[in-house]
């Protein structure tokens, strides 16, 4: 246990008191998909391999039933979490680790609603696609703008 909270990048705790084992089973799946490994932990062998790692400050959150979610990406794992606890009220998320800054259960609910790494691309894409496009378009209208003018060479003389 002490490598998996050295080595994961998001560390997600919960409260599962009153998840059925079905329950358990299509949440451990949802999270097996994305990478991610949650696990029913014993609080005092938790906060012996806590003390020697970088999570030292989640040992508080180690009491009555826990679970802990192990993974790469922590949005990842918040929304998921968050997601299957609005759904099944007896998930309860109490807090985590995002890279090395602890989070509380606000915390994780802010994590949960941030865009992941792909999404904040495709909007950036999304960004500079439109202000091209419009940059373009911008360009176009001056240059019809511009041969919709009449020319000096055709100008008529008026009538006097």
């Amino acid at each position: 246990m002490t490598a998996q909270f050295e080595n994961s990048k998001a560390i997600m705790v919960t409260h599962y008191q009153g998840l059925t084992m079905p329950q358990l089973d299509e949440l451990r799946a949802k999270m097996r998909e994305k990478g991610i490994v949650f696990k029913i932990t014993k609080n005092r062998i938790t906060k012996l391999a806590l003390a020697k790692t970088k999570c030292k400050d989640l040992s508080n959150l180690f009491s009555g039933p826990t679970a802990v979610a192990f993974g790469e990406d922590a949005i990842m794992s918040a929304r998921i979490l968050s997601k299957f606890a609005k759904d099944n009220e007896n998930l309860k998320l109490i807090g985590g680790i995002m890279d090395s800054e602890v989070l509380d259960q606000a915390g994780v609910q802010k994590v949960a609603n941030l865009p992941t790494l792909d999404e904040a691309r495709a909007n950036i894409i999304g960004i500079l696609n439109a202000s091209a496009s419009k940059l373009v378009s911008i360009l176009l209208a001056r240059s019809e703008k511009m041969s919709i003018l009449p020319n000096e060479n055709s100008k008529t003389q008026p009538k006097e």
